[in-house]
């Protein structure tokens, strides 16, 4: 299969630097510089951290280092606050925005999406065990109930349709919003299931805690340029042989499950 994955992602790239036109020129562009852009935070476990040694690591750098290397380009990760990361994309700073960003009519005004590559959901991090059995937002709707979520984040338009009472404080990364959690300023944080999860098992002596299933349902995607039309179809494709082959879900299994690689940024 990852024969098959090379095989058809080279017929890509051969295609599209053939035919003429302005959709191709941006992979062109690529392929000449010699290096794929992708903007993430960095700040995102499992999506993306650093370990030990400052690299980034994660189940989207892991996907963004596997695409690099099929299209024979150096992976170069631009760090950038999640809030900025789609005016970075616009403003032509990175190829391609993969920060756990959920797929959303307003933003895919802004840019083209591909995938979903995972299904994700919004849930909770709280010291407090008068959440523990929290199962919908409406649990939490709650007037002067303190939630932090990160800056620009879908987290943060969720709270404020969903949970209309509480009181917003924003954190411009994680690290920022877990603080303010550990200091006592919030009650909770919200974010996607992922995070909220990864932290409470990396940090079992705070005790922080989360739920067992997310209160909704959102979809994990790959922002793109509007004007790529051959860098997207090769994204696209690339995305969907992961798919097939198993890659994805064995991946998803070893970022999300297993616990296997804790021991790298702890």
């Amino acid at each position: 299969m990852k024969q098959l994955a090379r095989f058809l992602l080279v017929t890509l790239l051969f295609c599209a630097i053939a035919l003429p036109g302005f959709s191709q020129k941006y992979l062109k562009k690529i392929l000449e510089r010699r290096e794929l852009r992708v903007g993430m935070t960095a700040k995102q476990p499992p999506f993306a951290l650093k370990d030990k040694k400052g690299r980034i690591i994660g189940y989207e750098a892991e996907l963004a280092e596997m695409l690099a290397n099929e299209m024979e380009v150096k992976l170069k990760i631009v760090e950038i606050p999640f809030a900025d990361l789609l005016k970075s994309l616009e403003e032509g700073q990175v190829d391609m925005v993969m920060s756990g960003m959920t797929i959303t009519i307003k933003r895919n005004m802004k840019a083209v999406f591909v995938g979903p590559h995972l299904i994700s959901g919004k849930s909770i991090l709280t010291k407090s065990l008068a959440f523990a059995d929290t199962d919908e937002p409406d649990d939490l709707n709650i007037e002067h109930l303190k939630i932090v979520v990160l800056r620009g984040s879908n987290s943060e338009a969720f709270v404020k349709e969903e949970i209309p009472e509480a009181e917003i404080l924003l954190g411009k990364d994680y690290d920022a919003c877990i603080k303010m959690l550990e200091e006592g300023k919030v009650s909770l944080m919200v974010a996607d299931y992922p995070i909220c999860a990864y932290t409470a098992q990396l940090y079992p002596e705070k005790g922080l805690i989360t739920i067992d299933q997310p209160m909704s349902i959102e979809p994990i995607g790959i922002a793109l340029p509007q004007d790529a039309a051959h860098f997207i179809n090769l994204v696209e494709n690339y995305l969907n042989l992961l798919l097939l082959s198993g890659a994805l879900e064995e991946m998803q299994a070893y970022w999300f499950d297993s616990g296997e690689w804790v021991d790298m940024v702890k």
